[in-house]
């Protein structure tokens, strides 16, 4: 199992790693998502993620796009597999786990550290999830 240390890691970085490595059938653990970055304009992040949320329709059937820090980046992943419902990118996804904070049975693992932000990127440039999450 390898687990991915989440914080100060870009988003599309790090769920395109988790992603090639559970396709190859590896068992995957990011921890700390609240912590992880995505970069870009902070206001067209937030306008753009609150826009998806308001689409769902009067029916209430429309695409759900949660608020959790997790299954934000859960969701990123599964973006990035083929397929997902079915075949492959099922089992891959079935093989990946996100947590929020890093819980006990990983606290002495050795994590490994995909891409952290460049020195950079400025506050404006970058948004952590948790600040999208809450809002």
């Amino acid at each position: 199992m390898k687990i991915l240390e989440g914080k100060d890691a870009i988003l599309g970085r790090i769920a395109s790693y988790a992603a090639k490595e559970a396709l190859k059938g590896e068992e995957i653990a990011i921890v700390n998502c609240e912590q992880i970055i995505i970069t870009g304009n902070k206001k067209n992040i937030e306008e753009y993620l609150e826009s998806k949320r308001k689409r769902v329709g009067s029916t209430q059937k429309g695409p759900k796009v949660s608020r959790t820090n997790e299954k934000i980046v859960k969701r990123t992943i599964r973006g990035m597999l083929p397929n997902y419902r079915t075949g492959r990118g099922n089992v891959a996804l079935k093989k990946i786990k996100c947590y929020v904070g890093v819980p006990k049975e990983f606290e002495s693992a050795k994590k490994m550290i995909v891409a952290e932000k460049s020195a950079f990127q400025s506050k404006n440039k970058m948004v952590r999830i948790k600040e999208v999450a809450k809002k």
